[in-house]
């Protein structure tokens, strides 16, 4: 009786350790321009069009260029799967695909999400998705709608 209780004991505590780490390690995204666009939501579609080079304008008609973080990404790969509906592989072939018939290269990609910031705050015309934390008054976030 005494070793089943330690094993149970064991196991629950192996699972409150597990799902605290994910808690801690998850992050959340928020798509942005510089605060100098007048923009303030986009639907999904629209976001992930941009993203994925389908068109390289926001609804308005302004220049949109899209800014990535980097291949591997966690924030990446989430923004990817809820925008766009795919995953880090799909995304490979989908770029694949696009670079080699010439219909257009993926959004540059920058190390973190200070950077992605920074760049998307000197420039109107930049959209991008960073970390929720690493906001500032130089860039806005924009509702994202179904």
């Amino acid at each position: 009786m005494r070793k089943l209780f330690y094993t149970l004991r064991s196991r629950l505590l192996l699972a409150c350790l597990l799902l605290w780490c994910g808690a801690a390690t998850a992050a959340e995204y928020v798509v942005i321009v510089s605060a100098k666009n007048p923009l303030t939501a986009l639907r999904a579609e629209q976001v992930a069009a941009i993203f994925l080079a389908q068109t390289g304008r926001f609804p308005g008609g302004e220049e949109a260029i899209a800014l990535d973080l980097p291949v591997g990404s966690a924030l990446r790969d989430d923004f990817y799967n809820k925008v766009a509906a795919r995953s880090p592989a799909l995304m490979k072939a989908y770029w694949t695909k696009m670079v080699f018939t010439g219909r257009g290269q993926p959004p540059r990609e920058l190390a973190n999400s200070a950077a992605v910031r920074k760049m998307v705050a000197d420039n109107p015309a930049m959209i991008a998705y960073i970390d929720r934390s690493a906001l500032d008054a130089s860039v806005k976030a924009i509702q994202v709608t179904p």
